[in-house]
């Protein structure tokens, strides 16, 4: 069967498309969830209003996408984890803890666009891919560093109390 998609099918095609599919696909799927149509001179003209308007709203969303992605992109973060002596972290730093470091910034990203193969298990400096979608990506630099607690020793080279005379 022969017919017109009037939204984005994954998998089949754009907004405007003409494809090929079976019978039944369109029959039970595409037509009776208004996702396709016959395509006939008129439904033709309405699919085409339909497809500059979504590609209005595509490059208005995309350019907002951008902006905020600029605001983040080469931005340093610094995230305090509990570690033992040799530097490994008592739990581990994730997307969620990242996200908490950015909105202190006040800069605001969603967990889903944080990229990780695995979470941080270690002190060190990490660079880190923001992916926020229509191939948009940002590069921040995380650094994990151990907690100051009260009471602890002072850095070397830092005497703790002053040496008295």
């Amino acid at each position: 069967m022969r017919i017109m998609l009037k939204k984005n099918v994954p998998n089949l095609g754009m907004i405007g498309d003409v494809v090929n599919v079976k019978d039944g696909y369109a029959r039970n799927y595409l037509l009776p969830y208004g996702l396709a149509d016959e395509p006939t001179e008129a439904n033709l003209k309405a699919v085409e209003a339909a497809k500059k308007a979504y590609l209005e709203e595509l490059a208005r969303e995309k350019a907002q996408i951008q902006a905020r992605a600029k605001l983040v992109d080469g931005k340093e973060v610094t995230i305090s984890a509990r570690a033992n002596e040799e530097g490994h972290l008592y739990g581990s730093v994730g997307p969620a803890q990242i996200v908490e470091a950015l909105a202190k910034e006040n800069l605001h990203v969603e967990e889903k666009n944080v990229v990780l193969d695995e979470p941080f298990h270690t002190l060190d400096k990490y660079e880190v891919t923001l992916a926020f979608g229509h191939d948009i990506t940002a590069s921040i630099t995380v650094w994990v560093v151990p907690v100051r607690e009260e009471g602890t020793e002072a850095p070397a080279g830092e005497p703790e109390k002053p040496a008295e005379a």
